[in-house]
């Protein structure tokens, strides 16, 4: 049996997310850039990125199921991306001190040869409880900041920030792992299996 489906991804975290399923699937980044366009609302910019990232990918293996997504993190109708240096890590930190910001996930599942697509957003809300100088300068010495949108990793050191969460706790972490599974038994990317309960993959056709 072929690897069930295309993660047009580098994301660890997407990896481990849907390897936690026991999904076989193959990693191939599509390279695409990730910026905004003009008037574009936070929603629009990951369903479209999602979108992009996928059909670039599924565009070199049209016989191959392929997943794409992005996640950004916006409070105040501003997307936090992810910080380049300390600065823009303790800026962002103090931003989210106290405050409630939403963390917004496209994905897009979408087969060339088919011409079948699924795009959707899944939106989260983050509460953070106050920050203090101390707790700040202690995470942005570490690695976690600067490879994740608004500068924080809900499943590491940052998980003693969150207060509450109103949403999917995946996607904050960077996939919606309810939406997205549910999309691909929809579309017949993967199965579950009743005899012993698990989830298998599904060829690709």
């Amino acid at each position: 049996m072929s690897d069930s489906f295309i993660l047009a991804s580098l994301s660890p975290r997407r990896r481990q997310l849907l390897g936690s399923l026991g999904l076989r699937f193959t990693v191939v980044p599509s390279g695409v850039e990730e910026s905004r366009l003009d008037g574009e609302s936070p929603r629009d910019h990951v369903m479209r990125l999602s979108r992009e990232k996928a059909f670039h990918v599924a565009g070199k293996y049209p016989d191959s199921w392929v997943l794409g997504a992005d996640t950004i993190v916006v409070v105040d109708g501003t997307i936090l991306g992810k910080p380049g240096d300390p600065d823009e890590a303790r800026a962002m930190l103090r931003r989210l001190s106290g405050r409630e910001h939403m963390v917004i996930t496209g994905f897009s599942i979408v087969n060339r040869k088919g011409g079948v697509a699924h795009v959707e957003a899944v939106e989260t809300s983050v509460l953070f409880r106050d920050l203090d100088d101390e707790e700040i300068e202690w995470y942005i010495k570490g690695d976690e900041p600067y490879d994740k949108a608004g500068g924080y990793a809900f499943q590491g050191g940052a998980g003693c920030f969150v207060q509450s969460i109103r949403g999917s706790a995946s996607n904050v972490i960077g996939l919606p792992l309810a939406e997205v599974v549910a999309a691909m038994k929809r579309l017949g990317v993967v199965r579950l299996d009743a005899g012993e309960g698990g989830m298998d993959d599904v060829d690709n056709k």
